[in-house]
Formats: structure tokens, C-alpha cells, sequence
């Protein structure tokens, strides 16, 4: 294979890698502090997305940067009412904890079928500007303008929540939560503040998540955010689930991983590329089951 095949290769795993390490932090940090998996994460990148096109259709005139930025609002402030309503009043009966990842499940599915109904069952086109779907010519190397969209986008992410987390009271707040829960509240912590931020966070990082998924197709449907959904919780689990820096390098690991394959597989293969990016998932859970980075969480009740 030649250097300039690798190099455009790479660019393109650290592009989706990027996408796969939003997506696998934005689960993480709700489980890191709740315990809980929440599997109506893959619904707010469909909302994200169904906030772009309904905008588009409209025909305000919004710019894209600002229509971007009112879907991310829209999915952010969705994901803060489906903690409000949806899962801390089933936090406050004091139930199993299952009954938790059963109302993320009805969540999920409730959502779906809002979409189905008020919207449609089909498929909507999402317009882009043109630019995303350039290519940049580096002398023999062709790089996707998407790929450095995309790459820039997930670096100033990451690197906005490491400053949140580390320098902020409310992630110092986020991040002892995550570590002992009780300890946090004994100390004067609001338990509700906190667990409502982290939906917000993690909100904000599927609508980021979504705009970057959903311009490598350019539609919205329904059932969109079952794929994202299932990349971010196995990349999260390869990584570490209880460690948000283990949520990164899985996503990474993922990108790497699929475009790996892609190029590798012969085309009567193809097809069967994400069976054999599973195949590799379970060789590593069995290698290391605690994840590449565990985390350090303590086991109790929230």
C-alpha cells in the first residue's frame, strides 16, 4: 500500500475516531455518575438532526453555523427534560436500578415513535454546505475537508471538556461525583445539579456528535441514532466504561479499527465489516475485561 493511500487512511480513522470519541464520552459521563447505560442517547443525535432539517425546511434564512449551534441548543435542552421528567422521578422512588435502564429503553422508544408520527417514518435529506463535501489536495495526498472538520471539531470538544472537568467547580464536581457519589453529596454537593448537568453535557455532545454522523450521509430517519448508540457503548466499554478517558481511546480504537477494515477486506467482505469489528471487541474484553483505562469508581447505590 502506498504512503499517500496510509496517509489519507489515517486521516480518515482520526476523522471517525473523533465522532466515535464524542459519542462513547457523552454516554460515559451520565454512566459514570448514574450507573446508568442510557440508550435514548442514540435519539438525541435523531433529534439533533430532525432540529437541522425542520430549520432548513422553514426557510428562515439561518445561517448553517447558527443553525448548528440552535440544534446542539435543542438536543442539550431535551436531554436536560428527560432527566427532569423521565428519570428522576424513578431515581426518587428508590426502585432496583433496572427500573432506570428500563425507563432509558421507553425513552428510546417513545422518541422514535414521536419521530415516526409527528415527522414521518421516512428518510429526511439534511443539506450541507458545500464545502463539507470538498476534497483538499496536499500534493499526491487528497484529504476530505469533512476529515479536518470533523478532527478540529473533536479536538476543541475534547479539549473544552478536559478544561471543564479539571478547572471548573462544577467538573471538579462532575468528576468526584463519578468517584463517590455519597462522599460528594456529604459534602454539600447538590445531587440533582449534578446529575442534571451531566445529562446537559452529555446532550451537548450528541448534538456535536450528530452534526459530524449525519454529514456523512445527509438524512435523518427515525431509527438513526441505533448505529451511534451501539458504536459508543461498545467504544466506552473497550476504553473503560467507568473512565471517561477510556471512553475516548476506544472511540479512537473504533474509528481506526472500521477504516482499518475497510481498506483491508476484500469487497465480497465488506458487508461484514462490523461483525469482524465486534469479533475484535470481543477479543479484547476477553483479554482485558475492565477496558484498556478502568476507571476507579466505587460501587453504591445513586
Amino acid at each position: 500500500m502506498e504512503w499517500t493511500r496510509i496517509a489519507e487512511l489515517f486521516v480518515a480513522a482520526l476523522s471517525l475516531g473523533s465522532i466515535y470519541a464524542l459519542m462513547a464520552l457523552g454516554l460515559a459521563l451520565v454512566y459514570g455518575i448514574l450507573r446508568l447505560v442510557n440508550f435514548a442517547y442514540g435519539e438525541l443525535i435523531m433529534i439533533a438532526g430532525y432540529a437541522m432539517w425542520q430549520l432548513q425546511r422553514l426557510g428562515f434564512g439561518v445561517p448553517w453555523a447558527l443553525e448548528v449551534l440552535l440544534a446542539v441548543g435543542v438536543v442539550t435542552l431535551t436531554s436536560i427534560v428527560l432527566e427532569r421528567v423521565a428519570f428522576r422521578p424513578v431515581r426518587a422512588s428508590h426502585g432496583p436500578p433496572i427500573n432506570v435502564l428500563i425507563t432509558s429503553f421507553a425513552c428510546s422508544t417513545v422518541l422514535q415513535s414521536l419521530a415516526m408520527v409527528l415527522i414521518s417514518p421516512r428518510s429526511k435529506g439534511i443539506e450541507y454546505p458545500p464545502i463539507v463535501s470538498a476534497q483538499l489536495t496536499l500534493g499526491p495526498v487528497r484529504i476530505a475537508v469533512f476529515d479536518i472538520m470533523a478532527m478540529i471539531v473533536g479536538g476543541v470538544s475534547l479539549v473544552a471538556l478536559t478544561f471543564l472537568l479539571k478547572k471548573t467547580f462544577l467538573g471538579i464536581s462532575l468528576r468526584a461525583a463519578a468517584d463517590d457519589f455519597t462522599m460528594t453529596r456529604l459534602l454539600g454537593v447538590r445531587a440533582n445539579g449534578v446529575i442534571a448537568a451531566a445529562f446537559a453535557i452529555s446532550g451537548a455532545l450528541a448534538g456535536i456528535s450528530s452534526v459530524l454522523w449525519l454529514a456523512r450521509i445527509g438524512l435523518v430517519r427515525p431509527g438513526i441514532g441505533l448505529g451511534p448508540v451501539i458504536i459508543a457503548f461498545f467504544a466506552s466499554v473497550v476504553g473503560g466504561v467507568e473512565s471517561l478517558a477510556g471512553a475516548v481511546v476506544g472511540g479512537f480504537i473504533l474509528g481506526f479499527l472500521t477504516v482499518g477494515l475497510q481498506a483491508i477486506l476484500p469487497a465480497s467482505l465488506l458487508e461484514y465489516r462490523s461483525a469482524f469489528t465486534f469479533l475484535v471487541v470481543i477479543i479484547v474484553l476477553l483479554v482485558r475485561p475492565q477496558g484498556l483505562l478502568p476507571g476507579r469508581h466505587m460501587r453504591e447505590a445513586r
